[in-house]
Parts: structure tokens; sequence; C-alpha cells
């Protein structure tokens, strides 16, 4: 398959067209055309080079909606013209206990990254979504129900799945207090997700501008946190602290806000190591963990739960030729609250 999209030829660089060979279509490989792709902030790290050596050309992106427009001759899964999505992982061994228990994504071998790696074969390099066409083998991709618009529907095979995951693991109820530290392309979902099961929801935001989408996501209460001791008053308050912040920040202020065996969830990827004072989990038996992404079948019970609750991400579509613009923007935080790219455009 032939196709057209975008690629930074080297690190730092900006990303510019590029035409490039997908592989041939296996026996259990779904051909699709990629309707829309999100922009995550881990596509500016990693086309930056700034999570280690990184394989360039590379052509970005991880959160893919579009068609089947092929299938391969054993393909049980899909049929041409299902709507279909692709997440931050192509394929892993499929053997090991965490891949047979659907947790692919914590596969004990190392999943395979949609881009900025290599598949399975150890010399096919992977390249991203960040064009108008895809192959995946059909084990690895979700249904999207039809209802849900896909530009909405792309960042949720990433931004969306993240914080999915972790609700679900932790048993967020109408009866939880849930706390989402930061609101943009990962909080929000947060933030959506634990208000549509009923839960209490407050958003930590040192953005007072925020305010206003927060609550109108289904937030109960919003904490501007650059005001001084604003946290104070939250004390021992949260049965589950979602933590999507990528800056470095003292989490031992956050710990303290949670309630006896209550968890603090590390789900951003700050660029330096948290500082834990001990006697902050020991006060009330508390909890630091940390959640990447979901399996398949976890995802596409996501997509099923947005389906039954008109669920999608707040995105800017955006033209394949404004991408270097959208990457200064979302470093500024300045995107409500996740660029997606219109696969047409490339």
């Amino acid at each position: 398959m032939k196709v057209r999209g975008l690629a930074a030829l080297e690190a730092k660089s900006q990303l510019v067209a590029h035409e490039f060979t997908r592989r041939d279509l296996g026996s259990h490989d779904v051909g699709l055309s990629i309707s829309f792709a999100g922009i995550c902030h881990s596509d500016i790290h990693q086309a930056r080079e700034e999570w280690g050596p990184a394989i360039f050309p590379m052509v970005p992106g991880h959160e893919i909606a579009g068609i089947v427009t092929s299938i391969g001759s054993s393909v049980t899964k899909f049929k041409v013209g299902d709507r279909i999505g692709v997440g931050v992982f192509i394929d892993s061994c499929r053997t090991c206990a965490n891949c047979t228990s659907g947790l692919q994504q914590y596969c004990l071998e190392g999943m395979t990254g949609t881009y900025n790696t290599l598949e399975r074969d150890g010399k096919t390099v992977a390249y991203g979504g960040y064009s108008n066409g895809f192959v995946i083998n059909e084990d690895y991709a979700v249904h999207i129900p039809q209802n849900l618009a896909l530009e909405g529907v792309a960042p949720l095979l990433c931004a969306g799945i993240t914080l999915y995951s972790p609700i679900r693991k932790w048993g967020v109820t109408k009866d939880s207090k849930v706390a989402v530290m930061g609101l943009g392309g990962l909080g929000h979902m947060g933030v959506k997700f634990a208000a549509a099961l009923g839960a209490e929801v407050t958003v930590l935001s040192h953005s007072s501008a925020k305010k206003v989408d927060a609550l109108a996501m289904g937030a109960t209460h919003f904490v501007d946190t650059s005001s001084p001791n604003a946290l104070d008053p939250l004390k021992k308050s949260f049965d589950l602290i979602l933590n999507t912040v990528s800056a470095p920040l003292d989490i031992n202020l956050y710990l303290n806000l949670l309630k006896l065996d209550a968890t603090l969830v590390v789900i951003g990827l700050p660029g330096e190591a948290y500082a834990v004072n001990p006697g902050t989990l020991l006060d009330g038996r508390r909890r630091l963990a940390g959640s990447m992404i979901g399996g398949i079948s976890e995802m596409q019970e996501m997509l099923d739960f947005c389906d039954e609750h008109s669920i999608v991400s707040d995105v800017e579509v955006i033209q394949a030729d404004y991408v270097n613009t959208a990457y200064e923007r979302t470093v500024a935080s300045d995107v409500k609250y996740r660029f997606v790219i219109d696969g047409t455009s490339f």
C-alpha cells in the first residue's frame, strides 16, 4: 500500500510531507483509510528524541480512526466498510501471561508500538498514523460504534483508554470521590468517564480559566491549585486521584488528599522522578500506583461505554500542513483538548 503522510526526517526537525509503502496485506491483516489521526504529546517527545534514541524517518501517530478498505483472506473480525480504530500498539508476543489475559500493553516481551519501533520480525520499521492509509493485524484493532464521530473517537484510542483503564481498575462508582489532576487531553477524558459513572469529581488545575469547561464536562468541583494553600481543605478527601500532569510537582501534597487505603495513580510522565516521603504513604495506608493505556478488550469496552454515554474527546480538527504549529500549541497547552489531523489532507 503506497501512502502519503508526515514524517520527522531527523530528531527535532519539522514534520514534512513523506511518501512511503506499508507492508503487504497478510492473511490476518486489515487495510484501512485513515479518517482522523490524533496528536498525542508523546508524538512530540518521540519526534524530538526527548525519550532516548529514536528511529528516523519517523511517522508519528497512535490515535487512529478510519474505514476498512481491504481484508486478508483469513480475517473474520472486520469487513470492508467497517469503522476501525488503532491505538498505541500493533502487536505483542501473544503468549505470555499478560497477553493471554488481555493486557497486551504489559507484554512481558514488550508490546510493539504503533511507530518508532521495529515490528515483531525485528526488521520492518513501524510507521504511525500521520498518513492516509494503514495496515494492522485484525487482533490489534477495535470496532468504532456507528454513532460516535470519528474525529472525536481518534484520541480515545490513547487519551481515552489511558484514563478509562485506571478508572475501571480502581472501581470508580457513584459513591466514589475522584480527583483529576490537570485538565488537558488526558484529564478531560478522566472527568467525562468518572462523571458518567456517577462519581463526585474534583478537577485540580493551575489554570482557573478551565473551570467552566471542567464543570460542563461533569466535574462537581474545581480547585485552582495556583492559589496558596488551595489543597489544605481537601486533605483525606478522595478515594482515587488521577494524576495526568507531565510536569514536575510535589507529589506529597497530593498524596495527602487521599483517604484511608486510597490510591493516587500516575498517568502523566514527568521529565524527572518524584521525591516521595514514605511517611505520607504510611499515614492512611495510601498507595501510589501507575497505569499505562489498556488492552484490546478493554479498548473495545471503552468504546462501547462511550457509545452508551455519548462520550468523545473534545477536539480541534486541523489540516496536515498545520501540524508543526499544532505541535507548538500542544507544548504550550493551547488546545481544547486534542488536535486531530484530517486524514484526507495528507
